[in-house]
């Protein structure tokens, strides 16, 4: 074992820490098996651009009170520094998870004891609902406690700016240097000034919730659909504080919530993975939906900013939607209803990611609405926003990882407010005789069917991290000259700002944020994206094609054939 391990463990031992954490290193100093020292101190667990996210336990690599702490102080000094001779407010949220509570706690103590005042939730409750207090207390600052939808050994710490988005430049690199510069546990001041730690709860809830009922397109539609058959499952997560609340007060009268996931438990017992995206998640869902021919599923992941949902095709079988299907629905039944109200004026706007489908772009031009693309990652989406405040109008928009927006009073995915909308989406085309399959269909044959598909891979340790760095430079290199028989059109590299133009050759510079991510696009309206993960030893890549839909009958038959296209493109690029 190397020294600097050890002489790490160690200077957590000559610092003031509790006894139980004390114990549990020097246990781990005197073990003959010494693999757990290394996880634990082998590195310091990474304040990355969105925050903290890591195994709960001991140590300077786990999510602790100490390295809470430590995240907390170097955030706490630069809001200092940003705000000076300013009084700083901070709201903070926590989701289900194991120790939420207690980090939420420890970074109110923390902040208080810095003499910035904080708004603590009284008990667990979504992400959105903490963007969304954010602003509406006039914060400087916020801080959600939850690792999303990762296993439950894991924790989390999501910082967020003024404008109740997580952190972007120049905030994030500035915030990254001071949390830096937090050399040790005896930096952190947790001596808590508890008159600055005010409790808020219900009386967030009833604003927050009033503002999505404020916007809601299609009251009328509700009324009469009041009946419609909804299952949804919290997951073990804090959906079930909102969502059951914001249908029953748009008027839902046939909700059943699922029990058996219904109390918040931060070990997700009924779950392998408490993710949305994964049909093994919704599956006690799905079967509550079967035994009483529901109309709709949802379900939202433990901090309630994503959300699965399944509808029933045109066999009676409840489907799946994935993301860039769910969000193309979402965008073309809100510019549906924002045209039918008359509210559409040529100022408005949609916004999604580079890798989410072009079939949002498709239904925002058919209805001469602007769309506007940003990297991955929500904070970039709610930049636009901000960057268009009192220019433009926000309508909606996401991502393909199950993340949505409606309005812009929350600058996160808002799965309480999706829910809300996929509901009433649901029973306004019910209303017209359709189920949510049924419009999927038309927009395919009217738009053409785009399907997206991701590769993920996998390449561990510092050789992994190697293999990618050299498929990227080898793509970058030695771009396909086609693609399944399409010739590659354009090739667009997000890292050095430019577009080429295959065919000519020539190259343009694109007005887009740097980030590693390589996309060919080709004649036929094929996208392939490439995109190494910043913060797991991944890359990934996104295949979006489109093909020709006649009738719903072919739709089986189509999407064979497009799966086919995609393994195609795989060999061809020997993924």
């Amino acid at each position: 074992m190397s020294a600097e391990i050890i002489n790490k463990a160690k200077s957590w031992l000559s610092s003031s820490i509790d006894d139980d954490t004390r114990q549990t290193i020097e246990q781990m100093l005197n073990n003959n098996d010494d693999s757990e020292l290394v996880e634990c101190f082998y590195k310091d667990l990474e304040f990355g651009t969105g925050g903290l996210r890591g195994i709960m336990g001991v140590g300077s690599n786990r999510m602790n009170k100490y390295t809470v702490g430590m995240a907390t102080q170097g955030l706490a000094n630069y809001l200092i520094k940003a705000f000076p001779n300013q009084d700083i407010k901070v709201a903070i949220a926590h989701d289900s998870r194991n120790n939420s509570r207690f980090f939420a706690e420890t970074t109110a103590n923390v902040f208080s004891a810095n003499g910035i005042k904080v708004f603590l939730f009284d008990e667990l409750r979504p992400t959105p609902e903490l963007s969304f207090a954010i602003r509406e207390l006039a914060c400087q600052s916020g801080v959600v406690l939850t690792a999303s939808h990762n296993p439950k050994e894991y924790n989390g710490y999501k910082a967020y700016w003024n404008d109740g988005a997580q952190l972007v430049p120049p905030h994030d690199a500035n915030v990254i240097t001071e949390v830096q510069n937090i050399k040790g546990i005896d930096d952190i001041n947790f001596a808590q000034n508890d008159s600055l730690i005010e409790s808020i709860g219900e009386d967030i809830d009833k604003i927050y919730l009033d503002r999505i009922l404020g916007i809601t397109l299609a009251p009328e539609a509700v009324k009469n659909q009041k009946d419609l058959k909804i299952v949804f499952s919290s997951i073990h997560g804090t959906g079930i504080t909102l969502v059951p609340k914001i249908l029953e007060q748009m008027g839902f009268e046939n909700v059943h919530v699922v029990e058996e996931q219904a109390t918040p438990d931060g070990n997700f017992p009924t779950v392998v993975y408490p993710n949305p995206e994964e049909s093994e998640a919704l599956s006690i869902a799905l079967r509550q939906a079967a035994d009483i021919d529901a109309d709709l599923v949802m379900a939202t992941d433990p901090d309630s900013d994503r959300v699965g949902i399944a509808a029933k095709n045109d066999k009676g079988e409840f489907q799946l939607l994935n993301g860039n299907q769910t969000g193309s629905l979402l965008v073309y039944y809100l510019l549906t209803k924002w045209k039918e109200n008359g509210k559409i004026t040529g100022n408005q706007y949609v916004v999604k990611t580079i890798v989410t489908t072009e079939l949002i772009k498709d239904i925002a031009d058919s209805f001469e609405i602007k769309s506007y693309d940003t990297l991955t990652g929500f904070k970039y989406i709610a930049a636009v926003i901000k960057e268009l405040e009192g220019k433009e109008e926000f309508i909606g928009g996401g991502e393909e990882s199950y993340g949505y927006l409606i309005s812009d009073f929350v600058r996160d995915k808002d799965a309480i407010a999706s829910c809300a909308f996929i509901a009433e989406m649901t029973a306004y085309f019910k209303n017209q005789g359709k189920s949510l399959y049924e419009v999927l269909m038309e927009i395919y044959q009217q738009y053409g069917m785009y399907q997206e598909f991701l590769v993920s891979i996998t390449k561990k340790g510092k050789t992994g991290a190697e293999e990618i760095q050299t498929m990227m430079a080898n793509m970058r290199a030695t771009p396909p000259t086609q693609l399944a028989g399409s010739a590659v059109e354009s090739v667009i590299d997000y890292q050095s700002g430019s577009m080429k133009n295959m065919k000519s050759g020539s190259e343009e510079t694109i007005d887009f944020p740097k980030s590693n991510v390589l996309q060919y696009l080709t004649e036929d309206g094929t996208k392939i994206s490439a995109r190494p993960s910043g913060t797991e030893p991944k890359i990934k890549f996104y295949f979006s094609v489109k093909t020709e839909l006649n009738s719903a009958s072919e739709y089986d038959n189509q999407l064979n054939t497009l799966k086919a296209k995609v393994d195609t493109i795989k060999k061809e690029l020997n993924l």
